[in-house]
């Protein structure tokens, strides 16, 4: 029997667009109330907007997710206004257009882990003791199949920070699984979002069609939602059938020895 989300809060990071806003429209038309977050105040106005013409619930609650404290006064501001947090979404995410180490500067490698890792961290850190008191919680961090399997074409911050998220995920479930909370690293291959464009060599139409596109990811996340809570789906890998991770067409700079 599925997990039934009507009223459920959600904490959706990311939400503004790509992966985390078509969650989003996924959640909501399953009855979910959604706190909106990320660091751009009018994305998420628009997908507040977008919940509301199809008769959603939400809140916008613009947050840093690489400062702590930050994340902390928003997830107290959520609990205020909606209650609890039953679910958590971490689909903030980052990634360099100058991501090799002979590009990247100190800086650079930090702004992708503090984002991409720390920044998930910091939201899980503010939801668990609640979670844990209830003895009920879902979380559902998106990773990468570069969180999986080494990328040429993602960079090694961006790997870093998501073969890190993921094992983040495994050791959530290792510790707080007998307190009934429940974490999944949701794992996809290449997805025709906004991050492309930040991709060193552009990304042509006809290969964005075939890659997976946002709301596949959006029912995905549905599915793990809507699992009872007696199961845990630790980890979900997923590809576009035309898998350019498989064929190596995206792997390598136009002149880079091979």
């Amino acid at each position: 029997m599925k997990n039934s989300l009507e009223g459920k809060t959600v904490w959706i990071t990311g939400a503004g667009s790509g992966i985390g806003r078509a969650a989003v429209n996924s959640l909501v038309q399953a009855g979910a109330r959604v706190a909106l977050s990320g660091r751009r105040v009018d994305p998420l106005e628009k997908v507040l907007k977008m919940i509301r013409s199809i008769n959603g619930s939400g809140i916008v609650v613009p947050v840093d997710v690489a400062d702590s404290e930050a994340v902390l006064v928003a997830a107290a501001k959520i609990r205020a206004e909606l209650n609890q947090i039953d679910i958590l979404i971490n689909s903030a995410g980052i990634n360099l257009p100058k991501r090799r180490y002979s590009e990247m500067k100190i800086g650079d490698w930090r702004k992708v882990i503090d984002t991409n890792l720390n920044g998930a961290y910091n939201c899980i850190f503010a939801v668990l003791p609640e979670m844990r008191d209830r003895g009920d919680g879902l979380i559902v961090n998106v990773s990468s199949w570069a969180g999986r399997h080494d990328s040429f074409v993602a960079g090694p911050a961006y790997g870093a920070s998501k073969f890190a998220m993921s094992s983040m995920t495994a050791t959530i479930n290792l510790e707080e699984g007998r307190y009934g909370i429940r974490c999944c690293s949701l794992e996809p291959a290449e997805v025709a979002t906004e991050i492309l464009d930040r991709r060193p060599i552009p990304v042509a139409g006809e290969e964005r069609a075939r890659m997976l596109q946002p709301d596949d990811l959006g029912e995905t996340i549905r599915f793990i939602a809507e699992m009872p809570a007696h199961v845990c789906l630790n980890e979900v890998l997923i590809s576009p059938t035309w898998n350019r991770s498989h064929f190596g067409g995206s792997d390598w700079y136009p002149g880079l020895p091979c």
